[in-house]
C-alpha cells in the first residue's frame, strides 16, 4: 500500500519513523519552511527535517488546493495518513486516495476534539487519555473510530512527557490499522456526538496565572503549558515563569493569593492561593535562566512577602 503522509510538528515523527519501516511512505505533506527566532531563520518542520534524513520526497503546502491534488496526485498514494497536519481535507482531496484517509488523534475522541488535546487533558484533570486512530471526514475529529487505546494519568504529567508517551503509542496504533486496512479487516465505529468536547490552540496569554484560582488549578496550568507558553505571573515587573510546582493543603491563616509566605527548604517557595497552597521548586525571571528556589532565593530574598502578580 502506498502512503501519502501528512503532518508537521514533533508529535508527528515518531509516526512517519514507524510507518515507513513498515509501508510504502511515497511522499510527505507538510507545511513550508518558516522563519523563526530573532535572527529569522528560515527552518523546516519537523515532519520535513526528518522526512528528509529519510529520503522520502517532500511536499510543502500552505493549503491542500489544487496546485497540492496534482502535486499529491502525481505518487498515486492509496492512502493517505494523517498526523497533526493542521488542515482539514476536503472531498476532492480525499478523493485522489483509493483506501481513503486517516488521522492520528492523541486524545478519546470524542472528548477533546481540535488542536490542543494533550494540555487540555492535563487542563481538565482527566484520570486517563489515549490515542484514537479515526477516519477523516470533513468535521474536526468526527470521522468513525477505528482504533483507540486509553493510557492512565498519575497526574504529573506534563504537556512535553505526554506528548512523548502518546506519540509513541499512537506510531504503533497508527501502523497496524494500516495493517488492517491493507488486509480489509478494520472495523469502523461511529462517535457518538452528545459525548464530544473541544479544545482550542493554546495563546501565549494563557498561562498568566490567576493566583484566585486553586492550588490544584494552577498546578495544571503549570503542567499543561510545559514547555510552552509556561505559567507565569509578575515579580518586580517583570516576568516570572513557574516551571514546576505542586499543590498543598491549606495549614495557617489564609493570606492574600499571590503571596510568598516562607520557604519550604525540601518543597520550595510556599505561596498562598484562592484555596491552597502551591510549593514552588523551580522558576525562571524573565531574560534569565531557570533557577532550583534556593538559587533564585540567594539572589531575591526578597521575594518572600511580595504579593505574585500585584503589578499587572
Amino acid at each position: 500500500m502506498k502512503v501519502l503522509f501528512a503532518g508537521t510538528p514533533r508529535f508527528a515523527v515518531s509516526s512517519l519513523s514507524t510507518l515507513n519501516k513498515r509501508f510504502d511512505v511515497v511522499a510527505v505533506l507538510t507545511t513550508p519552511d518558516r522563519p523563526k527566532g530573532r535572527g529569522r531563520g528560515v527552518v523546516s518542520s519537523p515532519v520535513a527535517e526528518h522526512a528528509s534524513r529519510l529520503g522520502i520526497p517532500i511536499l510543502a503546502a500552505e493549503t491542500v488546493g489544487k496546485k497540492a491534488r496534482e502535486a499529491v496526485a502525481a505518487y498515486r498514494p492509496d492512502l493517505l495518513v494523517a498526523v497533526a497536519f493542521g488542515r482539514i481535507f476536503g472531498p476532492k482531496f480525499l478523493s485522489i486516495f483509493p483506501s481513503g484517509g486517516i488521522n492520528l488523534h492523541p486524545s478519546l475522541l470524542p472528548r477533546h476534539r481540535g488542536p490542543a488535546p494533550i494540555p487540555a487533558a492535563i487542563l481538565a484533570g482527566d484520570a486517563e487519555t489515549g490515542v484514537t486512530v479515526q477516519r477523516l471526514a470533513p468535521r474536526m475529529d468526527a470521522g468513525a473510530v477505528l482504533d483507540q487505546v486509553r493510557v492512565s494519568l498519575s497526574g504529573r504529567e506534563t504537556t512535553s512527557t505526554l506528548t512523548d508517551v502518546l506519540a509513541t503509542l499512537g506510531a504503533e496504533r497508527l501502523a497496524e490499522v494500516v495493517a488492517r486496512l491493507e488486509r480489509g479487516s478494520v472495523s469502523e465505529i461511529v462517535q457518538d456526538e452528545s459525548l464530544a468536547t473541544y479544545c482550542r490552540l493554546i495563546e501565549k496569554t494563557d498561562g498568566l496565572i490567576d493566583w484566585r484560582n486553586a492550588a490544584q488549578h494552577i498546578d495544571r496550568m503549570i503542567r499543561a503549558f510545559t514547555p510552552w507558553p509556561t505559567a507565569y505571573t509578575q515579580y518586580r515587573g517583570k516576568r516570572l515563569s513557574i516551571l514546576t510546582a505542586a499543590p498543598r493543603r491549606q495549614v495557617g491563616e489564609v493570606r492574600t493569593p499571590g503571596t510568598v509566605f516562607a520557604v519550604d527548604k525540601r518543597d520550595g517557595f510556599l505561596i498562598q492561593t484562592g484555596s491552597g497552597i502551591l510549593a514552588v521548586e523551580h522558576l525562571q525571571l524573565q531574560s534569565k535562566k531557570p533557577l532550583h528556589f534556593l538559587d533564585f532565593l540567594n539572589g531575591s530574598p526578597d521575594i518572600v512577602g511580595a504579593v505574585l502578580g500585584a503589578d499587572e
